[in-house]
């Protein structure tokens, strides 16, 4: 089913999007929104109903992680999936003009930045120039899980993404404003791949 088709509530599009990675690992995968009449629609403006910010990571593409086509997602992604000015802008952008339900924020397993602030915190080098400011942020996040015992790769992984929807329901006022409301649920996920399969993090406004 094409998301636009789902009924714009939050608890629904999340269900609908859990639907679609389970085809994904499942091996039942339907063919969504890729057809010459929906793209000659699509030139008329969008109406998607989740905004995803995601790594980006190729392992992890976004429409089939989740098995959806063509106008269903609003995608932002960034290596280790941080925020900076341009970013918070889009966000800001989609949540105020696009009407999604749903916010999602997907990490990965594997992830480089991820283990690039690893090495840094065991002892190694902070990459020089342009690349320095991901790690240094992806590496604030792994401090905090370190701070609670949490030692893993994995962790980190987890705590970045947490981190992350923390700051844009913090820094994004539309974020908050429509998850008060009701209107928008926001998750955090982790995809392994390994299997396709997508790991929750954390949840506001959904179940």
């Amino acid at each position: 089913m094409p998301l636009v088709d789902v009924p714009q509530n939050p608890q629904k599009v999340w269900e609908a999007l859990q639907e679609g990675n389970h085809r994904l690992v499942t091996g039942n995968l339907i063919d969504v929104n890729q057809d010459a009449k929906l793209r000659a629609g699509l030139t008329q403006g969008q109406d998607p109903r989740v905004i995803v910010l995601a790594c980006s990571d190729s392992r992890a593409p976004i429409e089939h992680v989740f098995n959806i086509g063509f106008g269903d997602a609003f995608v932002i992604r960034t290596a280790g999936h941080i925020l900076d000015s341009a970013v918070m802008a889009s966000l800001d952008y989609a949540l105020e003009n696009l009407k999604a339900n749903l916010l999602v924020v997907m990490g990965h397993q594997s992830c480089g930045a991820v283990g690039a602030a690893s090495d840094f915190l065991a002892g190694g080098d902070l990459p020089t120039g342009l690349q320095r400011p991901i790690i240094e942020r992806v590496a604030a996040a792994s401090m905090v899980a370190k701070r609670d015992g949490r030692e893993e790769r994995a962790d980190f992984e987890r705590e970045n993404t947490a981190q992350t929807v923390s700051q844009i329901i913090s820094d994004v006022p539309a974020a908050r404003r429509l998850l008060d409301a009701g209107t928008l649920g926001i998750v955090g996920l982790r995809y392994l791949l390994e299997d396709s399969s997508v790991e929750t993090v954390v949840l506001h406004g959904v179940k």
